[in-house]
């Protein structure tokens, strides 16, 4: 497939231009990432986004890869003479990897099967006799004449057999009745659970005895099902009409069916078809499911990474715990770590005053003005706790409850041993609760995403795929927000555009070696930053207090010259950048004829107003705070019909996971989400939103609280 005709293929499934796909591919094969093609390279590609950038990338690579299987396929049937003109032209004008596969079937090497021995056995010709005529009669007295004892064929019976296992054979082999097959099953298909024992008690009780269309079936339902196959608890299988496709075979046939095909077409189906075309269509189900699973992860992760910082703040960090007592952190509003400890204000020690002096001597010590409680074991407790004690301080002191999924995987790893060699590890815990206030992202990089706990079955889908596109959403984020260059940890900076995480480690040893960068410039000569990899980061990695103005802008340095004459052209100065009467004067600019002016196109001309206009801005501040508590929630306090106020933790195919307060979210099903129809959950919120909910059920046995945003009469 020649390059032209691949770019065509990927713009018309995409709704692009081709030469947007054609620009798109070069850049990527020129060395330029995706983050730094959708920012810096806007009129190449006519302003494709990552997303797109994304998707034109991955099908590109599909039809590369189906143009090799194409060229190979054809390669070993020619190697067996039996490429005709007619295959070969069918093979190049396949668009799927499936229909190549289909169409190579009757010429794979095969274990030895009942057509094989039949063949062996010269049956082949009675075969092709037997589907040439329309009487059983003539058949019959055909097959008398290859009854042959020393071949194996001891009776007509036998040869009779053997034709039609050969027959079966070729049917089951035919591109264009696997492909009606399976679409047929795919649409009019049902799959059947069943429990093994039904007698017993497991979580997928709801499945033991339920049938649900192939094609409309909900990916978390698929996923919940296959889990329940693999631990051996439900029977599963695809049940659909086989009278439809019978007949659809039988019309495979050059002439009339007789009994003897209608038999080969109906043992074709039963021990060949079905359970091929079964497993393909489970496969297709669970590679779908797998897909919405891996998007819904991808999109709670982004909506996670960009929840706002809350700057200047001293943080107290609580790993709360039982027997081991609740682990303490102080961190200044750097997040530099002030201080560790532990109380036991608990069970089972119930040191309640002891832990009260020690916690209020941190807070008026360190002038501690938020505490963050992780959400883990003993948390309901703590919480209590915290909240009580706050009421003492005749300043406002407030507390959150943090989500602390992952902490424990980041505080057992090898990075937070080389951050804090003399902490264990739920004191590294503690700290990293503290720091997850004060910069989400900043600390959630420390972690490998897929631990961050705002999935659906992540831990059931493909493990390569979920990695690759948890971190594809990590780089998209740090490059959305920008990197502090002077703050910023190896872990950070590895996922800046064209950075490796060797290079960022060299660039914080680099920055210890000198002290604070003052120019993006002194980022050349650190050690494997070389000029391409420069190039892709530079516009991404900020400078807040250096030299020059521009460094703390997302504004590129190849682009700085534009910058120089758009100031010269508002009659205006770089140490302007920020004042109201600049502002005033960009606000006024008219971008496509100061785009003619300066030679510069427009889509980087209204990047650099916008940027000039809020130089150092954090596009996490635009977004909701998150909600800060003073007084502890308990179940019991919930009635139906209470109004609250709660942030979306997780997001599901099904609904949404609210904090209200208490240990355990809150869920928001997909039907109490607005009085209209819902499509998806995520049509209507993300994480991280803050929304009113209304309590509907308290479900005190299980701990369970169901909740409503739409507003209860």
């Amino acid at each position: 497939m020649e390059a032209h005709v691949r770019f065509r293929l990927i713009a018309e499934e995409l709704g692009l231009k081709v030469q947007q796909v054609r620009a798109a591919v070069e850049l990527m094969e020129e060395g330029n990432t995706i983050p730094f093609i959708a920012r810096y390279r806007k009129e190449r590609t006519q302003e494709l986004d990552e997303e797109q950038l994304r998707a034109i990338k991955e099908r590109n690579r599909y039809l590369i890869q189906l143009q090799e299987r194409k060229a190979e396929v054809i390669r070993l049937i020619d190697e067996q003479d039996q490429l005709t003109d007619e295959l070969r032209q069918k093979i190049e004008q396949a668009v799927k990897l499936q229909e190549v596969e289909d169409l190579y079937r009757p010429f794979r090497p095969k274990r030895k099967t009942r057509a094989s021995q039949a063949r062996e056995r010269g049956l082949a010709p009675l075969a092709e006799f037997m589907k040439q005529t329309e009487r059983e009669q003539v058949v019959e007295e055909e097959a008398l004449r290859y009854v042959d004892a020393e071949k194996g064929v001891d009776t007509v019976e036998a040869a009779l057999q053997g034709a039609m296992d050969i027959v079966a054979e070729e049917l089951a082999d035919d591109a264009d009745i696997r492909k009606w097959v399976r679409e047929f099953t795919w649409d009019q298909g049902v799959l059947v659970s069943e429990a093994k024992d039904p007698e017993a008690r497991t979580v997928y009780e709801m499945y033991y005895d339920r049938k649900e269309p192939v094609k409309k079936m909900p990916a978390h339902r698929i996923l919940a099902v296959n889990r329940g196959e693999r631990e051996e608890v439900l029977k599963l299988r695809v049940d659909v009409e086989e009278e439809p496709i019978l007949k659809q075979l039988e019309k495979w046939f050059p002439t009339r069916p007789h009994t003897y095909l209608k038999e080969a077409a109906a043992d074709s189906y039963k021990r060949l078809i079905a359970p091929s075309i079964e497993r393909e269509i489970r496969a297709a189900m669970t590679e779908a499911a797998e897909e919405q699973a891996i998007h819904i992860f991808s999109e709670n992760l982004r909506n996670l990474l960009l929840q706002p910082p809350i700057r200047g703040k001293k943080v107290l960090g609580v790993d709360p715990a039982y027997r081991t007592g609740c682990k303490l952190a102080v961190v200044d509003d750097t997040g530099k770590m002030l201080h560790v400890g532990v109380v036991y204000p608990t069970p089972p020690q119930n040191r309640v005053e002891e832990a009260k002096q020690t916690v209020r001597r941190l807070i008026e010590e360190y002038g501690v003005e938020l505490i963050a409680i992780g959400n883990g074991t003993a948390s309901r407790e703590t919480e209590a706790f915290i909240a009580h004690l706050i009421k003492e301080f005749h300043r406002p002191v407030y507390y959150m409850i943090v989500n602390e999924a992952g902490a424990s995987v980041y505080s057992a790893s090898k990075l937070a041993r080389e951050e804090f060699p003399d902490l264990d590890a739920a004191q590294r815990s503690a700290v990293s609760i503290a720091r997850r206030v004060q910069d989400p992202l900043a600390e959630l990089v420390k972690i490998e995403p897929k631990a961050v706990g705002v999935g659906q079955y992540q831990h059931d889908v493909s493990q390569k795929r979920l990695g690759e596109s948890l971190g594809n959403v990590v780089e998209s984020v740090v490059n959305h927000v920008g990197v502090d260059v002077n703050t910023a940890s190896p872990s950070l900076l590895q996922y800046v555009s064209g950075i490796s995480a060797s290079v960022a480690k060299n660039i914080v040893k680099h920055r210890e070696a000198i002290g604070r960068y003052q120019s993006r410039e002194q980022l050349s000569d650190v050690p494997r930053l070389g000029a391409k990899t420069y190039e892709q980061c530079i516009g991404f990695l900020r400078i807040m207090d250096g030299k020059h103005p521009l460094d703390k802008t997302p504004i590129h340095p190849e682009s700085y010259p534009v910058v120089e004459q758009l100031l010269e052209a508002l009659e205006s100065r770089p140490e302007e950048i920020g004042s109201p009467v600049l502002n005033d004067r960009l606000r006024q600019v008219n971008i496509k004829e100061m785009a003619a002016r300066l030679n510069c196109g427009e889509p980087t001309l209204r990047d650099i107003v916008d940027a000039l206009l809020r130089p150092g801005r954090d596009p996490r501040e635009e977004l909701p705070a998150p909600v800060l508590r003073s007084d502890v929630l308990q179940l019991e306090d919930l009635r139906e019909g209470m109004q609250l106020k709660g942030t979306v933790r997780n997001v599901v195919d099904f609904g949404a996971f609210v904090d209200i307060g208490l240990k355990n979210d809150g869920l928001v099903h997909i039907s109490k989400m607005s009085e209209r129809f819902v499509r998806h959950p995520m049509d209507v919120v993300s994480v991280g939103d803050v929304v009113d909910v209304w309590v509907i059920q308290v479900d005190h046995e299980r701990e369970r609280v169901a909740l409503s945003m739409v507003p209860m009469e």
